[in-house]
């Protein structure tokens, strides 16, 4: 449902929104147990300074969520967002069996919206990520609000996983 004509701002979700501090540990360890990582997403508290830029900037424009989790956990998604009340959009998950690196599956999403409708801006925490976008020539916020993790930022680039 198109609210604010125009481009779209773009919000990751984990580390930008939701903090996954408490989940970390299911990546630190080998294997990785990616399972408990997304079960324990709904537990997620939410991040104050990603959260109030959202609000804010959803008075004047569409929000899309893009995230790398998988598919598999859209329900839970749904839920979270609605229950720390973001506003309502699309949100673009990866697909099955897709372990592309993050700042490749986040840029093709991002070259379909602007085709699509045009994208005002990225917020996003993944320094790759946020490089990517730039150099396609997107407008990004580096969302530096949440404690970084070297076992998440290894699954992103090496794992396609988030």
């Amino acid at each position: 449902m198109i609210r604010n004509p125009g481009p779209v701002a773009v919000f990751d979700l984990d580390n930008t929104l939701a903090s996954t501090a408490h989940r970390q540990h299911f990546l630190e360890r080998r294997p990785r147990d990616w399972d408990g990582f997304f079960a324990a997403a709904p537990e997620d508290p939410p991040l104050a300074e990603g959260v109030e830029l959202c609000l804010r900037t959803a008075q004047e424009r569409d929000v899309v969520y893009l995230t790398g989790r998988p598919e598999r956990c859209r329900r839970d998604t749904l839920d979270w967002l609605a229950a720390h009340g973001l506003p309502e959009g699309p949100v673009h998950m990866r697909r099955h069996r897709d372990f592309r690196p993050a700042r490749q599956t986040k840029v093709d999403v991002l070259r379909r919206l602007e085709r699509e409708r045009g994208v005002h801006v990225l917020v996003d925490d993944d320094e790759m990520v946020c490089d990517a976008a730039e150099a396609a020539g997107f407008t990004v916020v580096r969302a530096r609000w949440a404690t970084a993790s070297e076992a998440l930022k290894d699954a992103q680039e090496r794992e396609g996983r988030t």
